[in-house]
């Protein structure tokens, strides 16, 4: 096995074949055995997630990350961690950790519980945090049911239905923009307030997502940015989302040529430029800061916020 990380990007020959089968072509032919127990090590990345499926099936252009040592499970990755800060027969809303991908791929739905344990996603955490709370077994419960996500290193409050009424209901809610999201990112130099709104298309032009000049194209983004803090050459922001798309702040700030700190993915000028990150972000500098919705059964106005994590707090302070 190779001393360094090594990566490359799926082809089309390569579409449709399992992880396993690919990286022992990509390899040089090693044994199934050791190709299965190098992915079962936690030593493979698909994307920016590890991977310990060895049957799932690699899409073309998908990139794959060989590390050199295993990567270890989120500290944060145990039920028992996890905070809810509401819990009833309908929602439960809970403080999403960074490092942790909401729901899971498609291709690891079918897992079984041992599985999931060794790479759980929030949607898992909640679920088993729940039980715990309950003092229930988690397969006595019923499943719960997505109604928005964060990214996987963004941190904040999240709630997830647990019932039909409530995905019915807060589905409205979230279609109709009606919910309170509110997020707080650090962007490099000086940011004044402002209202960004674009039309958001799957491929841009570059194999991103991002803003479309056509009108009739693609699905309207509406984003709120309030300066919250001046910092030394940069700015902590309060941004209000009034459309929930993907990624959808990241690319505002960064097609505003102020690339959210520690953005890896939207991160690039226009003409491809790279714009040099040295703010020395932890991770992801966007934390989902505050939610409010109507219960989805009772129609009370539920709000709830949450600060910054150490993390952040930690980054924030030094740029003071």
């Amino acid at each position: 096995m190779p001393a360094e990380p090594t990566s490359f990007t799926v082809v089309a020959a390569e579409a449709g074949h399992t992880l396993a089968k690919v990286l022992r072509s990509r390899l040089g032919g090693p044994s199934w055995g050791e190709v299965r127990k190098l992915i079962a090590a936690r030593r493979v990345k698909v994307g920016d997630t590890v991977s310990t499926d060895d049957a799932r099936r690699l899409k073309e252009n998908e990139v794959v990350v060989l590390l050199e040592h295993p990567k270890p499970l989120p500290r944060t990755a145990h039920p028992e961690r996890l905070v809810i800060r509401h819990l009833d027969e309908h929602v439960v809303v809970v403080e999403k950790p960074a490092g942790v991908n909401t729901v899971r791929h498609p291709a690891e739905l079918e897992w079984s519980e041992e599985k999931r344990e060794l790479d759980p996603t929030l949607e898992d955490l909640a679920q088993w945090a729940v039980a715990h709370r309950l003092k229930r077994p988690a397969s006595d419960l019923n499943r719960l049911r997505i109604v928005h996500r964060l990214d996987k290193e963004t941190s904040g409050l999240l709630v997830f239905a647990r019932s039909v009424l409530a995905e019915r209901e807060l589905g409205m809610q979230f279609r109709k923009h009606t919910v309170t999201r509110r997020y707080l990112t650090v962007v490099p130099g000086i940011f004044l307030d402002r209202t960004v709104t674009s039309n958001l298309v799957p491929d841009r032009g570059d194999g991103r997502r991002g803003s479309t000049p056509f009108p009739a194209v693609g699905k309207r983004a509406v984003t709120h940015f309030t300066v919250q803090e001046r910092l030394r050459g940069y700015t902590l922001l309060s941004c209000r989302l009034e459309t929930g798309r993907t990624h959808q702040i990241r690319i505002h700030l960064s097609e505003a040529g102020h690339p959210v700190c520690g953005d890896k993915v939207y991160c690039k000028k226009p003409n491809g430029e790279v714009v040099a990150d040295a703010s020395g972000a932890p991770r992801l500098a966007l934390h989902a800061t505050e939610l409010g919705f109507a219960h989805p059964a009772s129609g009370a106005a539920l709000h709830w916020d949450m600060p910054l994590p150490p993390d952040l707090a930690k980054f924030v302070a030094a740029l003071r």
